[in-house]
């Protein structure tokens, strides 16, 4: 059996130069063919060149004429003279002298894989022993293409299902919610070997929205892209049925405006017991290999483990959240019951020293006053401490894109206004320990340096992960701007800080 797409390339050339050698033929040709249009994916000769394979390019079509005749026979098709019969306008005008055909079906049980043939330029060369011998080579090239698919497809459902468990450890070893579509969306891009990889979720509006996504560029230019309702896709993706698409440009269910960027596509549902989660879209680039039945068959599994894995995981976040929830009640309740009563003992006792034993002595009265001051201080500190624990928990970002809008997040609750952030390139890909640490401590002075400025209403940030050093090498620049003023009235510096990748 074959076990290389390099041992198979080799078995096949082989397989023509022995046919065109023992049947005497000035050409010879095996085309590997795809679905049902038929469409050549492959081609090996022998006797031609690259502008012969051109030149022979329709007689060669496995959608019409004397190739595509074979898909429909199982046995060998022998025409002694192609001029003299139906053919006769597949032939090249001129250039490659073609009269008598032989070919025969490359066949694994009744599917065609492809064909094999040959051609010699005088009219009934081949005789009826040449058809047996084609067959039979026909047959070791199904072989040997059969045997390849076989062990192509043992691995790559080896790797869907180390895919598989791989997302399901990462989704319950604690990711978030947001994390967990990233990480479900990465390893399926990865896997299927496309351009992109996307969840799409239900909108309150009746439409779908790319929540999460996975390419090799910036996937801002993808997340918030929405199906807006009335999209001939959109009543299959709320359904829960798998779409396969063969180009996302040109297909009419299609709408969104990202849909020139990619061609063939699978668009799946993320379900389980019943319980939509979303969809889960692989498109390919355009002009991409189309997606085979064993490609969808491996997706559609992954879809379904993945969306049970992202049950488990939110079962789990919300049992950790509960126990989070629990903890910090208690927490709270003891703060009240203890330590807020004490000090509110311990105040009351102190102010009644003041007034009734020491009205004379006005420094230790003082003193008194202050340590009664303190103290209401300390009261409302620990009741302030006690209502944010009886708040729900923020979860936190752990991509650094996600950690630079905390941060701005955090600056507009004390400057009165959301900063402006900007993205520029793959940072969540480029931007990495040590880098992403320092780069956020400049973020963070840079907008506490803002809000001690007068006159701030705007701030805007921006993160360039595309940037490069003088010497060339590629870096991750953050410009912080305002529009405030310094002390001495002139403009507001602007906050320049990069570092090499």
């Amino acid at each position: 059996m074959t076990g290389t797409h390099l041992d198979l390339r080799t078995t096949l050339q082989h397989i023509v130069d022995t046919a065109t050698a023992l049947a005497g033929a000035r050409y010879g040709a095996l085309a590997l063919l795809h679905g049902e249009d038929r469409h050549v994916t492959d081609l090996f000769t022998c006797g031609m060149s690259d502008e012969d394979r051109r030149v022979a390019g329709p007689l060669l079509d496995g959608r019409t004429g004397v190739l595509g005749a074979l898909v429909d026979d199982a046995q060998a098709v022998r025409v002694d003279d192609l001029t003299a019969g139906p053919h006769h306008r597949e032939l090249p005008r001129g250039q490659l002298p073609m009269r008598s055909f032989l070919g025969a079906p490359v066949r694994v049980h009744t599917e065609v894989l492809g064909s094999l043939c040959v051609t010699a330029e005088e009219p009934g060369r081949f005789t009826d022993a040449e058809p047996a011998l084609l067959r039979l080579l026909a047959s070791q090239a199904a072989a040997a293409i059969g045997g390849t698919h076989l062990y192509e497809t043992a691995r790559q459902r080896e790797h869907w299902i180390e895919g598989a468990a791989a997302v399901t450890r990462a989704l319950l070893g604690g990711a978030g919610p947001e994390d967990a579509l990233t990480i479900v969306a990465e390893r399926a891009r990865l896997l299927a070997g496309a351009a992109a990889g996307v969840i799409l979720q239900p909108t309150p509006g009746g439409g779908m929205e790319i929540v999460a996504a996975s390419t090799l560029d910036d996937p801002a230019g993808l997340v918030g892209t929405t199906i807006e309702p009335g999209s001939p896709v959109l009543v299959q993706l709320l359904g829960g049925e798998e779409v396969f698409i063969e180009d996302s440009a040109t297909d009419e269910r299609m709408t969104t405006p990202v849909r020139t960027r990619f061609g063939p596509s699978m668009m799946l549902p993320l379900q389980s017991g019943g319980r939509l989660i979303g969809t889960l879209a692989l498109p390919r680039k355009r002009g991409g290999a189309p997606y085979t039945a064993t490609d969808r068959l491996l997706a559609s599994q992954f879809a379904s483990q993945a969306a049970l894995a992202l049950v488990m995981a939110d079962a789990q976040h919300y049992r950790e959240q509960l126990a989070v929830y629990e903890d910090r009640d208690r927490i709270a309740r003891d703060l009240h019951d203890l330590v807020v009563q004490r000090l509110f003992a311990t105040e009351m006792m102190l102010e009644s020293t003041r007034r009734k034993d020491l009205a004379g002595d006005e420094q230790t009265a003082e003193l008194l006053a202050k340590a009664v001051d303190e103290l209401d201080s300390t009261i409302q500190e620990v009741r302030t401490a006690i209502f944010a624990l009886q708040q729900p928990p923020a979860e936190a970002p752990t991509t650094f894109r996600g950690r630079v809008m905390r941060e701005t997040g955090g600056a507009a609750a004390v400057l009165g206004f959301q900063p402006s952030v900007q993205f520029t390139g793959p940072v969540d890909a480029l931007v990495t320990e040590p880098v992403d640490g320092e780069l956020l401590d400049v973020l963070r002075g840079a907008l506490a340096a803002a809000h001690r400025r007068s006159g701030v209403s705007a701030v805007e940030v921006e993160v360039d992960a595309t940037a490069r050093l003088p010497d060339g090498r590629a870096a991750v620049r953050l410009v912080v701007a305002d529009d405030g003023h310094a002390e001495d009235g002139t403009r507001s510096p602007t906050v320049i800080w990069q570092a090499p990748l």
